[in-house]
């Protein structure tokens, strides 16, 4: 009884502001204007396909060099004495104290066409290169800004992996890549995992990124979604739609993650 008074705000928020807000986007996906039911918005959602290809192609690219740059970064921090990897932690964690559009907007600053970027080669005789509003500076964007996403769960991983394992296998004749090969590589399959998601999912969803480093040329889905509930073409029922079809993409992305999670596995 007494867990059932504790859980219940828990329980009421989760009411209000999850399923109450899915719900709704469910009950706009399929109606009209005047309240009835209708595949056409859903349908509607496929003429805007190449902004979900390119989404998650964009999203893909950034997510694979995020864990390329992290796994490397993680594992020489879980392999650090104690009282450093505090240090080192809080360093990683620093930039995620200062608000993302800041953060953000420092990175205009720096790729801009009169940026301190171009004003740096122009140093040197080169220039001016066109860096923002690319692909490459969304891609940028994401990466700077969920490195740490991908960082943490491996490291919290790989922290707890014994180093009496490695030191065997050394002894056994594994060379340092053996060893990471078939040994680090493995026990750290589920940080991989769930550094991907806590990646992908916010990467895939952004709008502020692609805005703001993008440009009008590389429309992202938060930015058509954004469209219809705050721009000039006000269609809140679309706007649902394509909600409700990335939603359904992350929850099948998020359960082909989880089969490579040995964890879950077991569970299942």
């Amino acid at each position: 009884m007494k867990l059932k008074v504790f859980s219940a705000p828990y329980l009421i928020w989760m009411a209000v502001f999850i399923v109450v807000p899915l719900l709704m986007v469910v009950y706009f996906a399929f109606t009209d204007d005047a309240g009835h039911f209708t595949m056409q918005h859903i349908s509607d959602v496929g003429q805007y396909a190449n902004i979900f290809v390119r989404s998650v192609w964009l999203s893909l690219v950034a997510t694979a060099v995020c864990l390329v740059m992290a796994y490397p970064v993680s594992f020489m921090l879980s392999r650090m004495d104690k009282h450093r990897q505090g240090t080192m932690l809080m360093i990683v964690m620093l930039p995620m104290w200062m608000n993302f559009l800041l953060r953000t907007y420092a990175w205009m600053t720096i790729l801009g066409n009169n940026g301190i970027l171009n004003h740096l080669l122009s140093l040197v005789g080169l220039g001016p290169y066109k860096f923002i509003n690319t692909s490459g500076a969304v891609v940028l964007g994401m990466v700077y800004n969920y490195l740490p996403f991908m960082i943490l769960p491996l490291y919290s991983v790989m922290v707890k992996i014994d180093h009496s394992l490695l030191e065997a296998a050394s002894d056994l004749g594994c060379s340092s890549r053996s060893t990471l090969l078939r040994v680090v590589l493995p026990l750290s399959v589920p940080g991989i995992t769930s550094g991907i998601t806590m990646v992908f999912v916010p990467a895939i969803s952004t709008f502020i990124i692609s805005r703001m480093l993008g440009g009008g040329s590389n429309l992202l889905i938060g930015d058509l979604i954004e469209m219809q509930f705050l721009g000039n073409a006000y269609n809140p029922h679309l706007g649902a739609a394509i909600s409700l079809v990335l939603m359904v993409m992350i929850l099948l992305i998020m359960t082909l993650m989880n089969q490579f999670d040995p964890d879950e596995q077991v569970l299942m």
